[in-house]
């Protein structure tokens, strides 16, 4: 086995032992659809949302939405995902654990997101300390127009 597929599958067992401690800690069941929808989201790569995540469980694990909602709240109450709300799309989900901090584009024309760090900003941020507020995390979301769309809108202009 190489090293790479090594690291992700012990990341995968210690993202499972949390999420096993959370429902138990807080006497919530513990069914296989949890664990068959906690798999999807650490295999998934990006974002997604309820009706993406439900969409492609079908095709291996027959899971109503309703489950998937549940099980969303309760990852995020165990901060293994992180929801966004980029404008007035859908809600957005990401996975946490073992991911890098990073920021977000996001068209306002077509929707896309993309993921960008930079280490400026981060250290800024970071660096700032709130006169009687103790930061435990930050999100930053910027809204523009992507080359794609800004391409169309010259077209047509």
């Amino acid at each position: 086995m190489d090293e790479s597929k090594e690291k992700e599958e012990n990341s995968f067992e210690t993202v499972k032992q949390i999420f096993n401690d959370y429902l138990a800690t807080h006497q919530h069941r513990k069914t296989p659809e949890r664990y068959a929808i906690l798999e999807q989201i650490y295999t998934h790569e990006g974002h997604f949302n309820a009706e993406l995540l439900y969409n492609a469980m079908q095709k291996d694990y027959r899971v109503s939405l309703a489950t998937i909602y549940n099980t969303l709240d309760l990852l995020l109450e165990c901060k293994l995902i992180v929801k966004h709300q980029f404008g007035d799309q859908l809600a957005q989900y990401e996975k946490t654990f073992g991911t890098n901090i990073h920021h977000h584009l996001i068209c306002t024309q077509c929707g896309k997101i993309k993921e960008f760090s930079d280490k400026n900003i981060k250290a800024a941020i970071q660096a700032k300390h709130f006169q009687t507020f103790q930061m435990s995390h930050y999100s930053l979301y910027i809204y523009g127009i992507c080359s794609k769309c800004l391409k169309k809108k010259k077209k047509t202009s």
